[in-house]
């Protein structure tokens, strides 16, 4: 099957990009990478009567040091950040998760801001961006906003972006040389979307615990009960396995189990 029959516009910058989103009257939309939104139209499970085509859009595909965080634009790809070609905030951790996404020809195309829109849980960005308390830089009609991380992301493919608005980047503050970090993923197959999700930040000299069960039905669940749980208690990580969703027993053990070995490399 092929896409619908739909017209194609290729702005140059942001805001031209949120002009045509607006007057789409809500058949326009936005097409980054296009792995994602590709296979749908393909399928016909999205048919638009117009694709705003963001590869032009100035500035999206860049990143700049800010001194205490790193800016990320929505249009780099998960290949730029793998192979280093951005700077890199957690020394380590962001070219490691974008290393073990999909396959290296969609690492090629597919960009972090096409990601963390599309907003499926599964995805990798959507749950490292909750971990590191990234902020989201949106333009929209109104202009330039910015969405904490707790806030971007409502549930499952449903984020803070309007209609007409369009996810610039993502700023993302330097942790700690002394930082350590986990980050746990269960697969059927190398390349497929992750069942379970287990992240773990600690950064002792920017005082950061945190600890994220991902992969679920919905948002990222940040662990409220940080202290119990990244002291490896059983109980508290099954109770926070649990506040996030995941109570059907095969779901629930690979949780807990991804959780606990993020734990584990983020204590050794």
């Amino acid at each position: 099957m092929k896409a619908a029959a739909f017209e194609y516009a290729r702005p140059a910058d942001a805001r031209g990009a949120c002009a045509l989103l607006a007057a789409g009257d809500g058949m326009a939309k936005p097409i980054a990478g296009g792995q994602s939104l590709g296979p749908m139209l393909n399928l016909r499970l999205a048919q638009p009567g117009q694709l705003v085509d963001l590869a032009g859009v100035a500035g999206l595909a860049g990143a700049r040091d800010l001194g205490s965080a790193v800016f990320i634009g929505a249009g780099v790809t998960h290949a730029a950040i793998e192979d280093g070609r951005v700077p890199d905030p957690t020394h380590g951790l962001l070219p490691r998760v974008a290393s073990r996404i999909a396959y290296r020809a969609v690492r090629n195309r597919g960009t972090v801001g096409g990601s963390l829109a599309h907003a499926d849980p599964a995805a990798d960005w959507v749950n490292l961006m909750r971990l590191l308390d990234a902020t989201f830089i949106i333009e929209g009609p109104a202009g330039s906003r910015e969405v904490a991380s707790g806030d971007f992301m409502q549930a499952a493919f449903t984020t803070a972006l309007g209609e007409s608005d369009v996810l610039t980047g993502v700023r993302i503050a330097k942790f700690s040389p002394t930082a350590r970090f986990g980050y746990f993923k269960f697969c059927r197959k190398v390349g497929e979307f992750a069942e379970a999700i287990g992240a773990v930040a600690i950064d002792p000299a920017r005082g950061v615990r945190r600890a994220l069960v991902g992969a679920t039905a919905g948002a990222p669940h940040l662990v409220a009960h940080t202290d119990a749980v990244l002291a490896g208690d059983t109980a508290a990580i099954e109770a926070e396995v649990r506040a996030a969703g995941c109570d059907e027993p095969y779901e629930f053990q690979l949780h807990v189990v991804a959780l606990g070995r993020a734990i584990a490399e983020a204590m050794a």
